[in-house]
């Protein structure tokens, strides 16, 4: 049964997105207000993940801490007295507490909201012949988007949003994320319909 599993899974990859101190953390200076809730869900998925073998790739910011790597409309973050978040080496920047890159994961950094965006996230997946992508993390509108219409435009098979480990500042915001991407063909599961996705 297990080998079953691992070919029917070995063409798919994990993507964790920006579950860091900063985002996640009550008082974070760029907290996401859903976060903090889907940490458990973020961590049995990356279990799931690594009992069926399917690569992790921590997608992370770190940025310079005086902002030279940030975008515009947030430099005014990194002056002086300022909190500049998800710096390099911050305590901010570290994964939230259940989270741990292990020896075979993968660390990918970002400077912009998309992992596809000036990196080389897309090279190292079909490096490995990766075709299908679960994407989990914050915050659904801004990077977890704007990776997945990228990750649609780079022509990736299966594109699959987890809708209860993923989140943004509101229910509401996040309901209507998720929408637009099934409309372009993203699966949209909860964590507990992909895993039983995953037995079949």
């Amino acid at each position: 049964m297990a080998s079953e599993n691992g070919c029917k899974w070995n063409k798919t990859a994990l993507l964790v997105i920006d579950m860091q101190k900063d985002f996640v953390l009550p008082g974070a200076p760029m907290l996401v207000k859903g976060g903090e809730a889907i940490v458990p869900n973020v961590i049995k998925t990356v279990e799931v993940a690594r009992n069926r073998c399917i690569p992790i790739i921590w997608v992370v910011r770190e940025h310079d801490p005086l902002g030279r790597d940030v975008e515009l409309f947030r430099r005014h973050l990194y002056g002086d007295g300022k909190p500049k978040p998800t710096s390099k080496g911050s305590v901010g920047a570290e994964l939230v507490d259940g989270l741990v890159i292990q020896e075979d994961d993968y660390k990918l950094v970002k400077t912009r909201f998309s992992a596809f965006f000036n990196t080389n996230l897309h090279s190292y997946l079909q490096g490995i012949g990766i075709t299908n992508l679960v994407i989990i993390g914050v915050q659904t509108p801004n990077c977890i988007r704007q990776t997945v219409f990228d990750a649609v435009a780079l022509d990736y098979e299966r594109v699959t949003v987890i809708i209860d480990a993923t989140a943004a500042a509101t229910p509401d915001i996040h309901i209507a994320n998720i929408i637009d991407m099934k409309n372009v063909g993203v699966v949209t599961p909860t964590l507990e319909e992909w895993c039983q996705s995953m037995e079949q």
